[in-house]
């Protein structure tokens, strides 16, 4: 693809293609695309970025011009434009965000009607749209655009919906880490509405500052502000809300693998698994030695979201996600839904009386370490030399670890990770297979 990347389009606010010119003929494209399919109404929401006004306003006139009616959302988590595109029977959803990354950065992400990101097939003819000259719909074909009033409490009481009715959070406090995001309004009534006691930070966003310091990317402030408030747990959301990463009462971080298995161990005794779970090639074997000690299978896509749920899809599983946070529970959302996921372990809390740290203990996380091997070209992973290295470290490690080599998407380096029991030993072997990476020639 030429613009589309695993997950929409992203850059740097002002440098092409994230420019006002560029998001007009975007809007255009995907107004032309979908106009195809009879009269369409597509959604927009976005972030707190403060460029988000600016291409919000420039996707507008781009799908008017096709013919396209538009309801803007306002600032709205990437997971609530998802369900709301499904709720209101629209075309598609479309959400400007950069996700996790810095204010400077901004980006666009598809939801077809389903609320699953756009087919390739759809995303390559936009793309060859975007280099066919603009033109403009007939002036009574124009399309109109209209807010949504309502957005915010609609998709709270969606939330609500996830969480059992025969259970409340009455018995615990709660710090909740909004990242100065997507989620400053929602998240903390979320958790208020089903009883909880909330201390909100992250929560004043003024364009600028999203995901500076806050949220799940950046989770030290969330794990002091639970000791100091003597809190049950925090709750740590991104800038756009579809990545999760908790705390629990002794200031410990919770990755999105541990909490992964909180939830599927909880499915499991409830009777509510379907199949196994999908992680990547990323997670951590912590986490699938654990799942197959209790009996559940389980499975790796490639990284990023899509994958996952392609991968889900195909075995037919509800359940997966990636260390980073983003959690997929398709019996409840289309996409990763970092306020859903949050609900789903608050829930496996209030099923079982027991705490964010002892439900942790099911799994022992494996040493993983990870060395950039950067001036190479992908090529090299395929030399008899490298291949031979990783073989001799497969056999070193045996069956408690593992060995990755994956090229960088966007810059010219090769990913080593090693995962094992010793953390030594990980050490000294990914530094051993780097250097014979690093060595190697196409």
């Amino acid at each position: 693809m030429k613009y589309f990347g695993t997950d929409g389009i992203r850059g740097r606010c002002g440098e092409y293609p994230i420019t006002p010119d560029f998001m007009l003929k975007l809007g255009w494209a995907v107004g032309k695309v979908f106009s195809e399919q009879g009269r369409s109404k597509v959604l927009i929401g976005k972030d707190t970025r403060i460029s988000g006004y600016l291409f919000e306003s420039a996707l507008e006139a781009g799908l008017a011009s096709a013919g396209v009616h538009v309801t803007m959302l306002g600032p709205m988590p990437t997971p609530a434009v998802a369900y709301l595109t499904r709720a209101v029977s629209a075309q598609a959803g479309i959400v400007i965000s950069a996700s996790h990354n810095p204010y400077s950065d901004n980006g666009i992400k598809f939801f077809s009607s389903e609320g699953r990101k756009l087919p390739d097939d759809m995303e390559a003819e936009i793309e060859r749209l975007i280099d066919e000259p603009m033109t403009t719909v007939a002036s009574a074909d124009l399309g109109k655009a209209d807010r949504m009033n309502d957005a915010v409490g609609r998709y709270i009481e969606f939330c609500k919906t996830t969480f059992p009715k025969s259970l409340n959070l009455k018995h615990l406090k709660l710090v909740v880490d909004c990242a100065h995001g997507a989620t400053y309004k929602i998240a903390p009534a979320v958790f208020q509405e089903l009883g909880a006691q909330v201390i909100a930070i992250g929560c004043s966003p003024d364009g600028l500052n999203i995901n500076e310091g806050f949220g799940a990317t950046s989770p030290e402030a969330l794990a002091a502000r639970v000791v100091q408030e003597g809190a049950d747990l925090g709750i740590a959301l991104d800038g756009d809300g579809d990545r999760l990463v908790m705390v629990d009462h002794l200031g410990e971080v919770v990755d999105g693998d541990e909490l992964l298995l909180i939830i599927a161990l909880h499915q499991q005794a409830q009777g509510l698994l379907t199949g196994g779970v999908v992680g990547t090639l990323m997670s951590n074997l912590g986490l699938e030695v654990a799942l197959k000690d209790h009996g559940i299978a389980f499975a790796r896509a490639l990284v990023g979201d899509r994958y996952v749920v392609a991968k889900l899809l195909e075995e037919g599983w509800r359940l997966g996600g990636e260390g980073s946070g983003h959690i997929l529970c398709l019996d409840q959302a289309s996409t990763g839904d970092g306020v859903v996921s949050a609900l789903q372990v608050l829930r496996a809390i209030a099923d079982q009386g027991k705490t964010l740290a002892e439900l942790k203990s099911a799994m022992t996380k494996f040493p993983q370490v990870m060395i950039n091997v950067r001036k190479v070209s992908s090529s090299v992973i395929q030399s008899q030399k490298v291949r031979s290295a990783v073989r001799e470290v497969e056999g070193v490690l045996g069956q408690r670890g593992r060995v990755l080599l994956r090229p960088s998407g966007t810059e010219p380096l090769i990913r080593v990770m090693v995962e094992g029991e010793d953390a030594q030993q990980v050490a000294r072997l990914a530094e051993q297979l780097a250097a014979v990476v690093g060595a190697s020639e196409d």
